[in-house]
C-alpha cells in the first residue's frame, strides 16, 4: 500500500539519521517523531512506523551479522549508510516480520524501491543481490504463493504542470567575514548533501519574501542575516502522497551574517549545520540544482569583496559518485 511505502520511507530516514549520529541510545524515538511530523504529517500508520524502527534497532546485531555473511566482500562500515539501513529493514521484514502481513517478495521489493529512491545508482542491484541470496538460503518462502488480490488504489490525478499547486520557499547563500576570510554557512541533510538553508514562506510581495526568508534562516540556523543580493529562483517538482505533484519555487538571496555559533533548528531531515571557509567548499557534496545558486553567490563575493577569479558554473562540489557520508555527526554547532 502507498501508505506503508511512505511509512517505510520515514523509518529509513530515521534509521539513517540514527546511524549517522553514531547509533546513540535513546535518540531513535525523538528522531522518528520528528521525521513523522516533517515528512508524513497526515500518516495514520504511526504505530507501524515506531514499532518497525524500534524492532530493527533491537535486532541490529543479528541483522548486521547476516549482512556480513551475505555480502562478504563488503565490510559493513564500507557499505553506504543508506544501503546498510535499507538492508537492515529488508532483512528484518524478510526474516522476522509476520509473513501474512509482509510476504517475502513484498519485503524484498519494498527494500529495492527504497534503495533506488534514496541510494546511489547501483544501490537497487546491491540490495537485490544481498536480499536475494538470503531469500534463497531461507528456501524461497512464498515462492509459489498466489499473489494477493490487489486493493484498488486511490488514484491521484496526473495534474498538468501549469495546474500544479505552487509552494513558495525562501533561502539564502549566507556568508560572514572572519579574520580576513569569507565563510559560507550550509546545512547537511540526512541523505549526505550539503545544501542551502530554506523554508516555506506564505507571502506574495518582494518585501515579504525577503522578510520571510530572514525569519526562516533564523529558525533553521539560529543566525540573523541581512539580505544583499537577489540570486534568482529555483523550481523543482515534489510529490505529496495525498495531493500528488506540486511545484516548489525557491527564491534565493545572498545574505550576510555575523560569524559565530550556528544552532541547528528543529527542521526535520537535517543533521548538521556549519561554516566553511570559501576556498574549501569545492569538496562538498551539493545537489546539482543548488550548484548554480552557490556559484553565483560565490562569484559576487569574490569579484566584489576580493577581486578573485570567478568560479565557472557547475565547478563547485564533487562528483556524485565520489561523494560519501561517513562518521558520526560532530554537532550542530559551527566549526
Amino acid at each position: 500500500m502507498a501508505h506503508r511505502h511512505l511509512s517505510r520511507s520515514v523509518v529509513l530516514q530515521s534509521l539513517f539519521e540514527w546511524d549517522f549520529r553514531g547509533c546513540a541510545n535513546g535518540a531513535l524515538d525523538e528522531i522518528v517523531s520528528h521525521n513523522v511530523v516533517e515528512f508524513a504529517p497526515g500518516v495514520d500508520d504511526l504505530s507501524f512506523i515506531k514499532l518497525l524502527a524500534s524492532q530493527i534497532v533491537s535486532k541490529k546485531a543479528d541483522l548486521d551479522k547476516i549482512i556480513e555473511k551475505a555480502a562478504p566482500d563488503w565490510p559493513l562500515e564500507k557499505i553506504s549508510v543508506v544501503d546498510r539501513n535499507v538492508l537492515r529493514m529488508g532483512l528484518y521484514e524478510l526474516i522476522f516480520a509476520d509473513k501474512k502481513e509482509v510476504p517475502a517478495k513484498v519485503a524484498i521489493n519494498e527494500a529495492i524501491k527504497l534503495a533506488k529512491t534514496f541510494g546511489g545508482d547501483n544501490s537497487g542491484k546491491f540490495v537485490n543481490g544481498v536480499l536475494g541470496a538470503v531469500y534463497k538460503e531461507l528456501g524461497e518462502p512464498g515462492k509459489d504463493d498466489e499473489p494477493p488480490t490487489k486493493l484498488k488504489k486511490k488514484k491521484i490525478p496526473d495534474i498538468p504542470y501549469d495546474q500544479m499547486p505552487i509552494q513558495r520557499l525562501g533561502g539564502a547563500v549566507v556568508y560572514a567575514r572572519h579574520e580576513g576570510d569569507i565563510y559560507l554557512a550550509f546545512v547537511h541533510d540526512v541523505f549526505g548533501h550539503w545544501t542551502l538553508s530554506k523554508g516555506k514562506i506564505y507571502v506574495e510581495s518582494d518585501a515579504e519574501v525577503r522578510q520571510g526568508t530572514v525569519a526562516k534562516i533564523k529558525e533553521e540556523m539560529g543566525i540573523d542575516i541581512v539580505i544583499q543580493d537577489d540570486l534568482g529562483n529555483n523550481e523543482y517538482i515534489a510529490a505529496d502522497p495525498e495531493k500528488g505533484k506540486l511545484r516548489k519555487q525557491v527564491h534565493y538571496f545572498l545574505a550576510e551574517a555575523k560569524y559565530g555559533k550556528i544552532t541547528r533548528g528543529p527542521s526535520g531531515g537535517l543533521d548538521d549545520a556549519r561554516w566553511f571557509k570559501i576556498d574549501t567548499i569545492l569538496n562538498l557534496n551539493f545537489y546539482d540544482d543548488i550548484l548554480p545558486i552557490v556559484t553565483k553567490g560565490v562569484n559576487i563575493l569574490l569579484s566584489g569583496a576580493h577581486g578573485g577569479t570567478p568560479i565557472p558554473d557547475g565547478k563547485i562540489g564533487r562528483d556524485k559518485e565520489d561523494a560519501q557520508v561517513g562518521g558520526a555527526v560532530v554537532s550542530g554547532d559551527s566549526k
